[in-house]
């Protein structure tokens, strides 16, 4: 079975977004502590980590149900 035309396309755009979000003038807004003294670094990365994942697993799962 052939995957749907747009599922690769949507695949690269998550890629890049991924990509995106993980370069170092994005990542170093957060590496700084907060109040409580405290980085913000490995919360952003965890939670991009995460929700790049769960897109994926989506955009993938989405595909079957043709």
């Amino acid at each position: 079975m052939m995957p749907p035309p747009k599922l690769p396309g949507r695949l690269t755009a998550l890629a890049l977004l991924g990509t995106l979000l993980f370069t170092p003038p994005l990542i170093g807004l957060f590496d700084h502590p907060g109040a409580n003294g405290l980085s913000w670094l490995p919360l952003y990365l965890f939670a991009v980590w995460g929700l790049l994942i769960l897109a994926a697993a989506l955009l993938l799962e989405s595909s079957d149900e043709d």
